[in-house]
C-alpha cells in the first residue's frame, strides 16, 4: 500500500487527507505539536457530503524518521521553503512530491529541490478552511483533485494515486496528461478572482452589483488569459466559458482564500499569484491594469501589516 504523508491538516490537506484516511488509505499527517494534540481526538470534517470525525495518524518534525512513498504539500506558497525542509527527511528515495499549492511558481523551486522526475503536478478545486475549533469546513460541492506528470506521461504513480479516491466520500481525483495546462488555467482563474475580490474587498456577487463590476471582471479574465497564452498555455474555450459564467453570477458568494487572508490580517500569496502574473504580463508586453493595481494594493497591505498598522 502506498504510504502517504500530508504536510499540514488545514483546509486542503485536512480535507483530502481526511477523506483518504476515511476510505482506508495509509495516510499520516505531518503537523505541529499543538495540531497533533488536537488530532488525537480525530479530524473533524464539516461537509455537504456528510460530517465526520475520522481517526488519523500524525507525526511532527521531531518524530523518528520514517519513509513515505508520496508527500502531499498543502502549505501556503510563502511557507514553501520551510515545507521543503520539513518533508525532505521523510521522502523515500524513490518517492514523489505532489504539491497542491495555488499557482505554478512553486514548480521551479520544487524541481530544483527534488528533481523534476520526482515532482508531480497537482491542482485542488475546493473551498474549505480550518475553523477556530480545528475542524475542516467545506463550503460547497467543489471536491476535485487533478494530478499528472510534468512530462505528460500517464504514470502508474499518478493513476494509482487517483484510484485511491474511488472509495472516498466527497472527494474525486483525476489523473491527466496535461497537468501544466491545467495549472495555467487555474492560475488564470485565481489571478482574476484574487485581484478582483481583494481590490474590491467583496465577493463575486457583491462586485457584480456594482455598475461596472461585470465588465471589469470580464476584462481581467481576458487579460489573464492573454498572459497564459503568451506563456504557451492558452486557456481552452470551455474553460473561458465556464469561468465567464462563474464571474457573471450575481447570486454568487464566491470569495477567494486571499481575500479571507486579508480580512483576518494574515500574510497572503499575492507575490506567488498576482505578482507572478504581473511580471509575466510586463515581460510579454501585455497591459493588465487590474493585476497591476491589485499587486500594489496587496504590497501596501503587506507593508502596513509588517509595520503593525493594520
Amino acid at each position: 500500500m502506498t504510504r502517504i504523508l500530508v504536510l499540514g491538516a488545514g483546509g486542503i490537506g485536512g480535507y483530502f487527507g481526511g477523506r483518504l484516511a476515511q476510505a482506508g488509505a495509509d495516510v499520516t499527517f505531518l503537523v505541529r505539536p499543538a495540531r497533533q494534540a488536537a488530532l488525537a481526538q480525530g479530524l473533524t470534517l464539516l461537509s455537504p457530503f456528510g460530517d465526520a470525525t475520522i481517526p488519523v495518524r500524525s507525526i511532527t518534525a521531531d518524530s523518528a524518521p520514517e519513509q513515505f512513498d508520496l508527500v502531499l504539500l498543502t502549505c501556503k506558497a510563502y511557507d514553501l521553503e520551510a515545507a521543503i525542509a520539513a518533508v525532505a527527511p521523510f521522502l523515500d528515495e524513490g518517492g514523489a512530491v505532489l504539491p497542491l499549492l495555488n499557482g505554478i511558481a512553486h514548480m521551479e523551486r520544487l524541481n530544483a529541490a527534488f528533481g523534476a522526475g520526482r515532482v508531480l503536478g497537482g491542482s485542488a478545486r475546493i473551498q474549505a478552511t480550518q475553523t477556530p475549533e480545528g475542524a475542516i469546513r467545506q463550503f460547497n460541492d467543489w471536491r476535485f483533485l487533478t494530478v499528472g506528470e510534468q512530462d505528460g506521461r500517464m504514470s502508474a504513480r499518478a493513476t494509482g494515486f487517483a484510484a485511491l479516491f474511488d472509495k472516498a466520500v466527497g472527494a474525486e481525483c483525476e489523473a491527466v496528461p496535461d497537468i501544466l495546462q491545467r495549472l495555467w488555467e487555474k492560475l488564470v482563474h485565481l489571478s482574476t478572482a484574487a485581484a478582483m475580490t481583494c481590490l474590491m474587498r467583496a465577493n463575486v456577487g457583491e462586485i457584480l452589483a456594482a455598475e461596472d463590476g461585470a465588465a471589469l471582471f470580464a476584462e481581467t479574465l481576458q487579460q489573464s488569459a492573454a498572459i497564459a497564452a503568451a506563456a504557451g498555455h492558452p486557456p481552452s474555450d470551455t474553460f473561458m466559458a465556464s469561468y465567464g459564467k462563474i464571474f457573471s453570477d450575481r447570486s454568487s458568494q464566491y470569495a477567494t482564500s486571499m481575500l479571507r487572508d486579508v480580512e483576518r490580517g494574515g500574510p497572503t500569496e499575492a507575490e506567488h499569484i498576482i505578482g507572478f502574473m504581473h511580471r509575466r504580463a510586463v515581460a510579454a508586453g501585455i497591459a493588465a491594469p487590474v493585476l497591476r493595481m491589485a499587486l500594489v494594493h496587496l504590497q501596501a497591505y503587506a507593508a502596513r501589516r509588517e509595520a503593525g498598522r493594520l
